[in-house]
């Protein structure tokens, strides 16, 4: 109630100062600076703060550069096809910079060269065929440039090779959680449906009991993957809209209720050897400093006060009130150390609970 009154008080002083602004103005009129036509002094001073403007873009624009342009995760990609991805973006990123540059440097130059002068009539220029073509092909040539390396770049992604033989996990998504599927030995994932979600008897994904393809499936809430090689996602969402997201490894696909979405790639680097890494060692002690500094209130919201460098599973769709906590931890190994885990892993036809 008092924030409610609080608005209020504040609507009407600020509706009181805006009839004191207007009451002024009127009281002005009929004074001989009252005039609303803009001087050549006018109009000169607000080409100079036009001028002043433009330096300020370009000098903000240098000193982000300086301090803040180095990306560590534009330089750590962990999947095969992270470079292609870093690479169309640091295209899209160059082109945009020049366009922008240029057009902002012509919009404030011109704008202080024609500012309105006494004696100076404005020249009626109806149209100009060659200008009109000049901004018309240039941008469509660049955006087709760009739009036909980008469907070549998606199309290589996407296109799994299936004689690969690629290691084959559902990602299952649901207020707030994610859980990972493995396909078993046999390296296909059981038949499931949501329909068939069973709480009391543990089948928590909704897995066909009776099709033998998902009793040696294995459930799991940590993503493990054998580093260099070939994934393949399946993807499903229980109730909502989901979007799984990978950053490190340039990955990203929807996962829609009612249809099974995939997305593959080839791990490249493991968790271990990402974390050597300069640019993450040097992000990781930055988090640790602030952590540091800010223990009490760390601690307060229950986190650990050490950070240490993980893959992460999200969710890049705001998909309810805890959508923050949808994530999932990802290890990348080495084989050797993927296949202990997984034999360590109980099967679906063993974890389900027996029934009378």
């Amino acid at each position: 109630m008092t924030a409610f009154l609080t608005i209020i008080i504040v609507l009407f002083v600020a509706v009181a100062i805006w009839q004191m602004v207007k009451i002024f103005d009127l009281a002005q009129i009929g004074s001989a600076d009252s005039t609303q036509v803009a001087t050549d002094n006018d109009n000169k001073i607000n080409g100079y703060l036009m001028l002043g403007f433009l330096a300020f873009i370009y000098i903000t624009t240098i000193l982000c550069f300086w301090y803040i342009g180095d990306l560590p995760l534009m330089s750590n990609a962990a999947s095969e096809h992270g470079s292609e991805i870093d690479n169309l973006m640091i295209i899209s990123m160059v082109i945009i910079f020049i366009v922008q540059t240029v057009t902002q440097f012509l919009l404030y130059y011109f704008t202080f060269k024609y500012r309105g002068e006494k004696g100076r009539t404005a020249l009626y220029y109806a149209d100009n065929n060659t200008l009109e073509a000049i901004w018309t092909f240039i941008p469509v040539i660049v955006l087709s440039g760009l739009i036909i390396y980008g469907l070549f770049t998606w199309t290589s992604i996407m296109n799994i090779d299936q004689s690969d033989d690629p290691l084959i996990v559902e990602l299952y998504a649901q207020q707030f959680n994610w859980k990972a599927r493995y396909a078993g030995n046999d390296n296909v994932l059981g038949l499931a449906d949501v329909r068939l979600i069973d709480i009391d008897k543990a089948n928590i994904l909704g897995l066909d009991e009776s099709d033998p393809n998902a009793q040696d499936d294995i459930i799991t809430t940590v993503l493990h993957l054998p580093v260099g090689k070939p994934v393949l996602f399946k993807m499903r969402s229980q109730d909502v809209l989901h979007s799984a997201y990978m950053p490190h490894f340039r990955a990203q696909m929807n996962c829609v209720p009612g249809m099974i979405t995939q997305f593959g790639f080839t791990p490249t680097v493991t968790t271990e050897d990402m974390r050597q890494r300069p640019a993450i060692v040097e992000k990781v002690n930055n988090i640790n400093a602030l952590r540091q500094e800010n223990s009490e209130a760390v601690e307060a919201r229950g986190q650990e006060l050490f950070y240490q460098f993980d893959y992460l599973l999200l969710c890049n769709k705001i998909c309810g009130k805890s959508h923050y906590n949808m994530q999932m931890k990802i290890i990348v190994e080495t084989q050797e150390e993927y296949d202990a885990w997984i034999n360590e892993q109980k099967l679906f036809k063993d974890s389900l609970i027996k029934q009378d």
